[in-house]
């Protein structure tokens, strides 16, 4: 599930993991990099790496630097710089990025804004 040493570090130093028998509801910030493999209801905001496990499900809107998406989400995602889409994953939502690839097999129902790397999503 890793691509890269940058990523595997990213999730070595995860400030937050909400495990797979754990369900969140409200809203759930943090400043450093998150994992999420369980159920969360409100929204998700991190201003680092953001890693959605492949059975997890985030019935909220998602902002993010960075994220890897595998499970299943219903909201709107807000990722400034680069979004990992796998062929697991279930998007129901629009989505703002930078930068994006998405793997065949991969659901998504939703519009998509790209910006240019010299403007910055508002947040």
């Amino acid at each position: 599930m890793f691509n890269s040493q940058k990523e595997s570090a990213s999730i070595n130093s995860a400030e937050t993991i909400i495990g797979p028998s754990i369900k969140v509801t409200g809203n759930f910030h943090g400043e450093g990099n998150m994992i999420i493999e369980g159920i969360v209801e409100g929204s998700v905001k991190t201003n680092q790496f953001l890693l959605v496990g492949i059975k997890s499900k985030i019935l909220a809107n998602v902002e993010a630097k960075d994220a890897k998406i595998g499970g299943e989400i219903h909201g709107d995602i807000k990722i400034e710089n680069f979004l990992e889409i796998l062929a697991s994953a279930k998007i129901f939502g629009n989505i703002e990025v930078n930068k994006l690839s998405i793997e065949k097999g991969a659901i998504f129902n939703g519009n998509c804004l790209m910006q240019s790397s010299n403007k910055k999503i508002e947040k």
